[in-house]
């Protein structure tokens, strides 16, 4: 203003002429002025929008809708008519667009990823930033199919660098105006690629963290065992499906809450465990332990303990890890009732061992020593078990031999079950063939024991339904089958003589194509309505 001032009182004295110049003079002072204010004001913008993009690209681990934003924030601020980004795929392979946006803040269609191929591979090679104004013209490019092809012109192309590695690329372009890019541009975008890049990494690490956890996740699961951990301070930290589904427990409510809490049914054992793991940093390993779970009564339960630790061997917690041998240990105890085969089946599938009862037909063999009780009269109890076992002993290994289930000794008595636990086609011709190795063992044992203590089985086998399953409380189970089948191979039973087997008339006709044996007259029996048909038998065909 006082220039002004001056300017008008020189035009008073001086004359008009020279005022004019000096007006001239500043006006282009005022011009200039004009145009810095100007890119001061595009600075500030630009860096008010490089705050802005730097914040939101950072401000998230899910990056396509962020990336996208930056793509129309560079458009914006630079004049581009298009804005890509690519990253390089992990496997070092080429680039792959993440990103593609238009002037209308539209993602590109890959149908429209028409851009310098040869700008961006030199960029991502060298890792050096490319401006060209006008890319027709441009020696370095002016020459390449896809500039001439496509018509580009102003190009804008920035490497993506973490550290020393060049992890992508930032390409603007302008296909109808050339010129628009400038160096401040290009200082502007670097100071943008530079926080991208970073904020892309942190992505890629977060989605590989995120992936571990879910194959974490995943492999728990899908594990058999339980496994439960806690932080140092006893915490819960996880539950995996295992452990809720042996145990009966919720991850969603476990979590958070002392273990001694969720776990109070198994404290009186796992305490120590415990202390053990957590004061004395060892781990135990198969501790065996009976509980009574709400929802599933007595089970047998196997405890593993071990210090948890990261990659530092900084103590997080404790590892717990919980196997159910419940059903293991019941088929262990099976075990001496059934052949090993038998078992071994059952553990492949233990589904097939239902508990409870099961209505199903069954073979049933009674065989008892004749003369037992005179025997047991005149020697001392000592020698009575071991001359007793000694022939119990033959029965149960024919029994077993023939995959049938010993049922239970009865004094001098032996009860098998054939058909159960596992189905057997051919059942009763299984208890044809037990009984028959019972005949023949007897023999061979005579002959090696003083006529003394010579004894022989009478036996009884007889076909029908029975009610097969685990028979008890849930303290104390016996597998055994009820029904009347079962008082019908005891009634022939009684009817044999010392080293007889008998059939009855239904196991007969299962038989009879395989066996040789003849009928014995009508018994009436006590029990029973009917008169028994009984048949005797002498030998496999």
């Amino acid at each position: 203003m006082q220039r002004l001032a001056q300017v008008e009182e020189r035009a008073a004295a001086d004359g008009i002429g020279e005022a004019l110049s000096e007006l001239s003079a500043l006006q282009e002072d005022v011009t200039r002025l004009e145009r810095l204010l100007a890119a001061q004001t595009d600075e500030r913008v630009g860096l008010a929008a490089l705050v802005e993009v730097a914040g939101v690209v950072n401000s998230s681990l899910e990056l396509p809708e962020v990336l996208n934003h930056a793509m129309d924030q560079i458009i914006l601020l630079t004049g581009a008519e298009r804005a890509f980004l690519m990253l390089r795929d992990e496997d070092g392979g080429g680039m792959k667009f993440h990103a593609a946006r238009n002037l209308d803040h539209e993602t590109i269609a890959g149908s429209a990823f028409e851009i310098s191929r040869s700008v961006v591979s030199q960029v991502a090679r060298e890792g050096k930033p490319v401006l060209t104004t006008n890319a027709q013209l441009d020696p370095r490019f002016s020459s390449q199919a896809s500039v001439v092809s496509y018509n580009l012109r102003a190009i804008l192309c920035l490497p993506l660098r973490v550290k020393d590695r060049v992890i992508g690329v930032v390409y603007a372009d302008n296909r109808m105006r050339a010129g628009i890019f400038s160096e401040q541009d290009l200082g502007l975008l670097t100071a943008f690629t530079d926080q991208a890049a970073l904020a892309i990494e942190n992505a890629r690490l977060f989605g590989n963290v995120t992936t571990a956890k879910a194959l974490m996740d995943n492999v728990f699961a899908s594990i058999a065992s339980g496994v439960i951990t806690t932080d140092v301070d006893g915490r819960i930290t996880l539950v995996n499906c295992a452990a809720e589904r042996l145990l009966g427990l919720s991850s969603d409510q476990s979590c958070g809450r002392m273990y001694g809490e969720v776990l109070a049914v198994l404290m009186p054992v796992l305490a120590p465990l415990m202390e053990q793991t957590q004061r004395h940093d060892q781990a135990v390993v198969g501790w065996e332990t009976e509980a009574v779970l709400p929802d599933r009564g007595p089970v047998t339960l196997s405890l593993s303990l071990s210090p948890l630790r990261n990659a530092d061997q900084r103590r997080l917690g404790v590892a717990l890890v919980v196997d159910d041998l419940t059903q293991r240990r019941r088929l262990e105890a099976l075990q001496r009732y059934v052949s090993p085969a038998v078992v071994q089946r059952l553990l492949e599938g233990p589904d097939s061992l239902r508990l409870g009862g099961n209505r199903q037909e069954v073979t049933i063999l009674f065989a008892d020593l004749c003369g037992f009780t005179s025997f047991s009269e005149r020697r001392d109890p000592e020698s009575i078990v071991n001359v007793l076992n000694e022939y119990l002993a033959i029965g149960a290994e024919a029994v077993l031999a023939e995959d049938g289930t010993l049922d239970k000794f009865m004094g001098d008595a032996v009860m098998a079950i054939f058909n159960a636990p596992l189905p057997q086609p051919d059942h009763t011709l299984r208890a044809v063939r037990a009984a028959l190795r019972v005949q023949e063992a007897v023999r061979e044992h005579h002959s090696r024991i003083a006529p003394a203590d010579r004894m022989d089985y009478r036996v009884g086998i007889a076909v029908g339904e029975a009610v097969v399953g685990n028979v008890g409380t849930v303290r104390q189970l016996n597998y055994t089958a009820i029904g009347s089948s079962v008082n019908l191979a005891r009634r022939v039973q009684e009817e044999a003589s010392g080293g007889q087997v008998l059939l009855s008339h239904e196991a007969f006709e299962r038989v009879k194509d395989q066996v040789s044996a003849s009928p014995l007259p009508q018994a009436q029996v006590k029990g029973l309505s009917d008169p028994l048909r009984i048949y005797e038998l002498h030998g496999l065909r």
